[in-house]
């Protein structure tokens, strides 16, 4: 007798893995009748599909009849071979599971400076999160000016940035994410420190020394701060902050930032009824760009806690 030929040669398909379930749960019944409960299929349909698979194997799997029901040694050995098939495909559906429950992977985040102390800490409190979910997750953050961010975002870089929504790049796709107020301020050793706020005009203010910010500034910014006498310039907040301190020039600072040396007495706004403007801080990410599970699980747990602060 020639020997026989297994037909299943190429690659094991979905149908192949049924039937290996329905002869597994066959040769664990003890028969086709006792099969026929925990399948949910009639008799009939078992002994088809048995067939089926006796024919794409090329083996005799089982003896049945008035004898009764057993395996073949064939049939034993498939068996065995299709517990560690199911096993295999069980294991790698659990850990395909496992990475959706698991972030892994870099967060490249670019910042623009001193931002951490505003109230509304949607930036601080969405990278907790983060972490919660993904412990293994590396988070860099990086502390430029927001042109460069930018630039990193486009680039790829960066994954995501926040900046002041000042010249936008019709290449980057844009979200809200709050609003910043900036008031004018002088310190304690200043001369207008102790003056009232009713005794001080826009005569007054103009022949102050001033330091004007040397960054992009949004529109309602820079019409506050273009009649100002600047003599001075800081390519950043922390800059304008040091300038003012030195009690020889006035400023615009956002309120967050100033708010420590305000408590101090350090520092004072003054006419901040009138002196004062809003900044708009958005979210960068690159327009176009491929799935990215941290990305995407950043910018959701960004958008809970706005909801959240802002309901």
């Amino acid at each position: 007798m020639g020997e026989r030929k297994a037909t299943l040669l190429g690659q094991v398909s979905d149908f192949d893995i049924r039937l290996l379930r329905i002869f597994k749960t066959v040769a664990e019944s003890g028969g086709f009748t006792a099969a026929e409960v925990p399948l949910g299929i009639s008799r009939s349909a078992i002994s088809v599909h048995m067939n089926d698979l006796e024919k794409r194997l090329g083996l005799r799997l089982c003896q049945r009849g008035r004898g009764g029901f057993a395996l073949t040694e064939e049939g034993r050995e498939v068996y065995r071979a299709a517990l560690t098939l199911l096993a295999s495909l069980e294991t790698f559906r659990t850990e395909v599971n496992g990475l959706h429950r698991t972030l892994r992977g870099e967060f490249n985040i670019g910042i623009t400076d001193n931002l951490v102390s505003l109230p509304r800490m949607h930036i601080t409190r969405a990278l907790a999160q983060l972490k919660a979910r993904g412990p293994d997750v590396r988070i860099n953050i990086h502390m430029t000016p927001p042109d460069d961010i930018a630039l990193a975002v486009l680039d790829g870089g960066l994954h995501l940035g926040v900046v002041p929504d000042v010249n936008r790049l019709a290449s980057l796709d844009v979200q809200p994410l709050y609003s910043e107020r900036s008031l004018l301020y002088c310190a304690d050793d200043h001369p207008l420190f102790a003056v009232p706020d009713a005794q001080i005009d826009t005569a007054l203010l103009q022949a102050q020394e001033a330091v004007v910010p040397g960054y992009p500034l949004p529109m309602a910014a820079r019409e506050r701060i273009e009649w100002l006498d600047g003599r001075a310039t800081a390519s950043d907040r922390e800059g304008t902050a040091f300038l003012i301190l030195t009690g020889r020039f006035i400023g615009y600072l956002p309120d967050h930032l100033a708010a420590p040396w305000v408590a101090a007495g350090r520092l004072r706004a003054l006419v901040p009824s009138r002196e004062q403007f809003f900044t708009d801080f958005v979210i960068l990410t690159r327009r176009g760009r491929r799935p990215h599970r941290v990305l995407d699980a950043f910018l959701e747990a960004l958008a809970e806690q706005a909801a959240g602060v802002d309901s």
